[in-house]
Formats: structure tokens, C-alpha cells, sequence
């Protein structure tokens, strides 16, 4: 018991969820402790880290640099276009070629950055009272879409106004 209690908390979970138990001769409870992690390239691990975003290993290289915000199809191919990268799966890259990988990366406005970015330019918009800052403060859409029937991601639920309709 004393075992039990001095190992970390992920090995108990899996003693205990384990159903089959070994009893030694002298009737106490045995644990068998599991296989310490192999810690060799990217088959081990589950995801590799780019641009501090964790990419799928499972899918090839242009699919898993898509799950960066900032990087869609099209920049993701030009990446690889620009390394001479092929488009392989993402856990059969090398050391190395996942440090270019980042380097390349490290070049563009991504993630976080961008996100604060836009934070920033539509925050001026707002503060010069431009018409498009405006639209953004009352969010309406800026962009010349008409409101008469569409864009209720904007605008919200309908809101329903009393003697609104016409009685014939």
C-alpha cells in the first residue's frame, strides 16, 4: 500500500483501471510499474511544436501547418515551396528539418501577434470615428453588405417589435 501511495498520480490511475491484478505467494498486492516513455524523433510524441502551436503528426505537412492561425492553405504551401520542403507526414520530419520548419515560420505575423494586431487596427478605426469604426462599435458589417434581411452573426437573434406588421 505504501507503494501505491509513493507513485505519481498517472501510474495509480492505470493500476486502477486495470482489471487484472497479480498476487505474489505471500498474499500482498503486487503492482507492475509501466514502461518509462521512448523518447526517439517524432513517432513518440504526438504532436510537434511550430510557431507555439501543437500540429497533428498524423496528417501531411501543408493539412497540419493549417492548425497555425495566420497560415492557410495557401501560405502553407509557399512555405514549403520556399524550403524546398515535399509534403510528407508531419511525424517523418527530421530534427532538423523541423527547425528550419520553425525558422521559416518565425518570419511571418502569426498566432497571438496577429490576432492583437487586428485588435489594434480595428480599436484605431473606432477611436478616429470612421465609418467603418463605427459599423464595428454598433456591430454592423463594414464592408457594403446590405442588413435589410442578412447578417445576423452581427446584428444577433431577431428581436420582435409590437405593431411592426400591417393588419389588413
Amino acid at each position: 500500500m505504501a507503494q501505491a501511495l509513493a507513485t505519481p498520480l498517472a501510474p495509480s490511475l492505470s493500476l486502477i483501471c486495470n482489471t487484472i491484478y497479480r498476487f505474489s505467494l505471500s498474499k500482498t498486492l503486487s503492482f507492475s510499474t509501466p514502461a518509462p516513455p521512448k523518447f526517439g524523433g517524432l513517432r513518440s510524441i504526438s504532436c510537434a511544436r511550430v510557431g507555439g502551436v501543437e500540429i497533428p503528426n498524423n496528417k501531411r505537412l501543408e493539412c497540419s501547418l493549417q492548425y497555425i492561425h495566420g497560415i492557410g492553405r495557401t501560405r502553407a504551401r509557399q512555405i514549403l515551396c520556399d524550403l524546398s520542403m515535399e509534403n510528407k507526414m508531419t511525424k517523418d520530419l527530421s530534427t532538423k528539418e523541423l527547425i528550419t520548419l520553425r525558422d521559416e515560420i518565425s518570419k511571418y505575423l502569426i498566432g497571438g501577434n496577429l490576432k492583437r494586431c487586428n485588435e489594434l487596427s480595428i480599436r484605431r478605426l473606432k477611436e478616429i470615428q470612421c465609418y467603418r469604426g463605427i459599423r464595428h462599435m454598433d456591430g454592423l458589417p463594414c464592408r457594403g453588405q446590405q442588413t435589410h434581411n442578412n447578417c445576423r452573426t452581427l446584428k444577433g437573434k431577431r428581436v420582435a417589435i409590437a405593431g411592426k406588421k400591417d393588419v389588413h
